[in-house]
């Protein structure tokens, strides 16, 4: 391995700690390297607090050191002022003379300014090391930026004979259970790593779920419904617990609050939403139903991946999957379910 993959390659191993905790800004890893040893490292911190070469700068013991030192970082350093300074100006300031970066700002109005700003400053800057990993890192952030959209990850349980669900009767409530205990915590851990979480009103209203995070340690997302037409019940848990919900619809009047109601036009409702939730900066979009729901997202081309759990159990007849046409990226087994995980290649209509 080349060295600057190397170290490149041990931030973004370092980036992960932020994982599910710096939204709205991204997962960022940073290493300090002086005469072929790690004097420094850092990753960015949740929201609010420092990035990741303000951290890395700050873990050097012997800043005198920094003036000899190569600083490697996944993304460009910022040139602008945001709840924090401008981490190029730190970088100036200990007269770093050697940056190397994975991958540019997905923002076109900030991408290449901070770069550009070192190189004025008389800085040697390496661009574009192991930039397609430093890039998929930070997928979400990168989708938000550049197709003015959340990214949108569908997730879906599956029987081993392909159901999503058993067949009901109109009056049949309650949760059809597939996956196994240790595929739910995988499951809730999923949804810290989203700003937000979407189901239908099929699903609202036959599993009435609660959709946190409580099964590991994490943020919630925030809930999202879809209620085209609005005929969902008050006392639905979603409606009537202490957490965050949007429901939107067609129908009825706007509503600030815990309980957001959102009224919007009916013809293309779901990019309508899509629209709303990029304007709110919400970044990402964790979808679990029901079956119309992944059909609407599906037709459409608007999502990115698709995370399916498949279970040993087979039951012989029920709603089966939707069918997707994609690339498998990953495919684990955790407790019995096989959990695979797909990669949209077509662009959305």
């Amino acid at each position: 391995m080349k060295i600057h993959e190397k170290y490149i390659s041990r931030c973004i191993d370092i980036a992960k700690n932020g994982l599910g905790t710096t939204a709205p800004n991204p997962m960022v890893g940073c290493v300090i390297v002086h005469d072929s040893n790690i004097i420094g490292e850092g990753y960015t911190s949740p929201y609010g607090g420092a990035h990741a070469e303000v951290n890395a700068i700050n873990s050097v013991k012997d800043k005198s050191l920094l003036k000899e030192a190569t600083l490697y970082v996944t993304l460009e350093p910022c040139s602008h002022f945001g709840k924090t300074p401008p981490c190029c100006d730190l970088i100036l300031k200990y007269k770093i003379p050697h940056v190397v970066v994975g991958c540019l700002h997905p923002n076109p109005e900030v991408a290449g300014k901070g770069v550009e700003k070192l190189k004025k400053a008389g800085v040697e800057v390496e661009e574009g090391v192991l930039k397609t990993d430093c890039e998929n890192l930070i997928k979400k952030f990168f989708t938000y930026h550049q197709q003015k959209r959340p990214f949108i990850t569908l997730k879906w349980a599956k029987t081993k004979d392909g159901f999503i669900d058993k067949l009901r009767d109109e009056k049949e409530k309650g949760q059809f259970v597939i996956s196994g205990p240790q595929s739910k915590v995988f499951v809730h851990k999923l949804r810290t790593e989203h700003d937000a979480i979407l189901i239908g009103p099929g699903t609202a209203f036959n599993d009435d779920p609660r959709l946190n995070a409580r099964w590991y340690e994490g943020k919630s997302p925030i809930r999202i419904v879809l209620d085209r037409f609005a005929k969902l019940p008050d006392f639905l848990v979603l409606f009537s617990d202490d957490s965050e919900t949007w429901h939107f619809s067609t129908k009825g009047y706007n509503r600030i609050g815990n309980k957001r109601k959102v009224v919007l036009p009916e013809k293309n409702f779901l990019n309508e939403v899509l629209d709303y939730c990029f304007a709110q900066g919400i970044q990402s979009i964790l979808v679990e139903g029901g079956a119309v729901i992944f059909t609407a997202f599906i037709k459409t081309h608007l999502w990115d991946e698709v995370v399916e759990i498949k279970s040993s159990k087979s039951i012989g007849a029920g709603l089966p999957a939707p069918k997707i046409n994609a690339h498998v990226i990953n495919r684990e087994y955790i407790g019995g379910d096989e959990i695979t995980i797909y990669k949209n290649v077509v662009p959305a209509v």
